[in-house]
């Protein structure tokens, strides 16, 4: 970090201080694009784009899956 509680920063450290604002504009930039983002989700009504059947064996066990759930591999079986 650039220390603190000087008036004025020695001529060696304005370049780091000039990266070190610019970094903090862009967490900044960041920090507000991420809320507007969050807004507009909540508020916007749009349709699901992928709309997929959640039927596969992936998503029929318990998150997280218990511990020794399974005493072999499940087979899958073509239809």
């Amino acid at each position: 970090g650039m220390p603190r509680r000087y008036s004025n920063y020695p001529d060696l450290l304005v370049s780091w201080n000039i990266v070190s604002s610019i970094g903090s504009m862009i967490s900044l930039f960041s920090v507000i694009l991420f809320m507007i983002i969050i807004w507009d989700s909540f508020t916007s009504k749009r349709l699901m784009i992928f709309n997929t059947n959640f039927a596969m064996i992936e998503w029929i066990q318990n998150f997280p899956p218990m511990e020794h759930s399974y005493s072999e591999i499940p087979s899958i079986l073509n239809k």
